[in-house]
């Protein structure tokens, strides 16, 4: 009996510096986001995970664990279906209210438009694997 390529997790691609930056936080904030992250590979979604504002559909998520009193954030993306693509991770350093601050969103932007050219790369190869 073969199983099912759907069985499988799908695989993490971190962007930009997301893995370093995961690296150096707190191991109580990595335990959080590496479960959400876990959670995101195989097809659930962790309780704290919510629908990035400023995205659109839910397709860019970000959870936000506070330790402390230090909030930490990570921004992923389920929208391809090869991979689950982390864009970003970070402590808050805004006082200012609760919203993700500019910086932090356009850069988010902009890994995920790399992560969205990525995802195209693997779905040609994978069509070109399929026609040979």
């Amino acid at each position: 009996m073969t199983e099912d390529a759907s069985d499988q997790p799908k695989p993490l691609e971190w962007i930009g510096s997301s893995k370093k930056d995961l690296r150096v936080l707190p191991a109580e904030v990595v335990q959080v986001f590496g479960y959400a992250l876990h959670l995101a590979q195989i097809g659930g979604r962790h309780p704290q995970a919510k629908p990035l504002q400023g995205f659109g559909s839910a397709g860019v998520l970000e959870v936000v664990e506070d330790w402390c009193s230090n909030t930490y954030r990570a921004a992923y993306t389920v929208r391809y279906t090869a991979r689950v693509f982390v864009l970003h991770v970070f402590q808050k350093k805004s006082k200012s209210g609760i919203a993700t601050p500019k910086p932090d969103l356009d850069l988010i932007r902009n890994r995920l438009k790399v992560a969205a050219k990525r995802a195209k790369e693997l779905e040609d190869e994978q069509t070109q694997s399929q026609s040979d």
